[in-house]
């Protein structure tokens, strides 16, 4: 049994206490998740969102596309999303090489500690369910980037710079999402880009695993984010999967998209209008996978829940 959003909200407080604001009566979304039965592949059924157009005449209609599927699918995909290419490129890069290093310089980085800006997260297994989770990630604040840099890796020497560059990206595109979201709701543009505070990353690192423990291991186990929204660059192999009607579907990768979902708290937000996903990664037998997950939090003393104006529907 996964954690609980609850549980997963409760453990974050320490690095994110804004999500301490959630309302008492906020219902866990997986306290009863599904078994795993063998995914539907989802080519072709993941709404996919210009952000360029979300700068012209056609915003209107983006829009309501953007508040669809949030409210019916949970995620979505964006396409002209502005990240360059080489930049894209070389935080994978970076990725690979930091994981491809000895161990003993990984573990540079681990520490118990929930409140570190930088923090090593190991592959482990659960000896109680008997899984393994393989995923292995670097976790770090990244906003202001001018403000936590200097605690980033030196090694591979690519790491900062790499870091910063797509982080800078990605948070444009994050500002430029949660504005279209905000309007989607019926809320001035500003309304959830002024409860934001920080930004965490986590890159993601799934070695290939051997197809003997495929049955055993995961890559992560089924969860949602306790974030307002979680946007994700995956690399060409597939292993992102999302509960969709009661089914886990592969969500495989879309070439220059970044694969954005709704989080507990902007679920909260729209007074369960939108849905967080559940959603987990499995492991690929013959190949490595990557993925850089980006997380947008409000600040410490923002309150989360819905405004007046937000009904369910």
């Amino acid at each position: 049994m996964p954690a609980t959003m609850l549980q997963q909200v409760a453990e974050d407080l320490h690095v994110f206490p804004g999500a301490k604001h959630l309302p008492p009566t906020y219902k866990d979304p997986i306290s009863n998740p599904p078994t795993l039965p063998e995914a539907q592949v989802s080519d072709g059924s993941i709404p996919i969102i210009d952000l360029e157009a979300l700068h012209g005449p056609r915003r209107p209609e983006i829009v309501k596309q953007l508040g669809q599927a949030c409210q019916l699918q949970g995620f979505f995909a964006v396409k002209n999303h502005g990240i360059p290419r080489p930049t894209v490129d070389s935080i994978f890069d970076t990725t690979r090489e930091f994981f491809h290093q000895p161990k003993e310089e990984r573990m540079k980085f681990y520490t118990p500690d929930p409140n570190s800006d930088i923090r090593l997260m190991n592959a482990y297994k659960d000896e109680v369910a008997n899984v393994y989770v393989a995923r292995e990630s670097l976790k770090f604040h990244c906003h202001p980037v001018e403000k936590y840099v200097d605690k980033w890796p030196t090694n591979p020497p690519s790491f900062r710079k790499s870091s910063a560059e797509y982080l800078t990206n990605v948070r444009r595109v994050e500002i430029t999402l949660l504005g279209a979201i905000s309007e989607s709701l019926g809320l001035e543009t500003d309304y959830i880009e002024k409860k934001l505070g920080g930004h965490y990353v986590s890159l993601n690192y799934y070695g290939a695993c051997e197809e003997s423990n495929l049955e055993l291991t995961y890559g992560v186990r089924a969860h949602t984010d306790p974030t307002i929204i979680t946007i994700l660059l995956q690399d060409e192999v597939p292993g992102l999967q999302a509960l969709s009607e009661g089914k886990w579907m592969d969500v495989n990768p879309i070439p220059d998209t970044v694969v954005v979902h709704v989080g507990d708290l902007l679920q909260a937000i729209s007074n369960h209008r939108f849905k967080s996903l559940l959603h987990q990664a499995m492991v690929n037998c013959e190949k490595e996978r990557m993925s850089i997950a980006s997380y947008c939090y409000p600040s410490s003393d923002a309150m989360i829940g819905p405004p007046e104006k937000v009904d369910r529907q």
